[in-house]
């Protein structure tokens, strides 16, 4: 069974991004990029795939799975197709979207439908973003690796929306990146009681 990993990039007090959705206070070094991107290159935006010199095949992810907030800043760089058309694109939202071939929207109870990508053949679901998006899929989530950035942002959007009930992770891995970046990897403990 493929599983569902939140991979996203997080202040050390907990935010995905500030208030208004942006992320430009994590720094961005060279030696970080070329690192996650040798590890996976299929999370490499489409349009930016060329400039930085990625051409790797993906590697864990087949398919990218993003709340409408999270695909905002596609469409806002006009990017109709998606930042991530080399993948198979999945946005949950509630509103329309521009139409595109590559990107599927999916909406009301997405949580079975989310069981059921699951179970499909193929590599495994990047769960991009974002928090509220997170939060409903929390017991469907397998694995959660967090880039965590030496910043502290105060608020923003937290890394899971309202509504979870406390649960025991565990930890798997933790490791120093180039850039000051800590990638700390956790496996959802429910899925160890299956």
């Amino acid at each position: 069974m493929r599983k569902l990993v939140y991979f996203v990039a997080v202040s050390i007090d907990g935010f995905i991004a500030d208030l208004a959705g942006d992320f430009s206070r994590f720094p961005v070094h060279p030696e970080t990029l070329a690192n996650l991107f040798a590890r996976y290159p299929e999370t490499c935006p489409a349009h930016l795939r060329e400039v930085l010199g990625v051409t790797g095949r993906p590697r864990r992810f087949d398919t990218v799975l993003l709340g409408r907030r999270s695909h905002a800043p596609a469409l806002e760089a006009g990017l109709t197709d998606g930042a991530y058309s080399h993948l198979r694109q999945i946005v949950v939202t509630h509103q329309d979207l521009p139409e595109s071939p590559q990107v599927e929207l999916m909406g009301g109870d997405i949580a079975p439908r989310i069981a059921e990508l699951k179970a499909e053949p193929g590599l495994d679901i990047w769960l991009c973003g974002g928090g509220e998006l997170a939060a409903q899929l929390v017991d469907l989530i397998d694995e959660i690796q967090l880039k965590i950035n030496p910043v502290l942002l105060g608020s923003g959007i937290p890394l899971f929306g309202d509504g979870i009930q406390p649960r025991s992770l565990q930890a798997t891995n933790i490791e120093q990146l180039p850039g000051g970046i800590t990638l700390a990897t956790y496996r959802n403990a429910i899925e160890q009681s299956h």
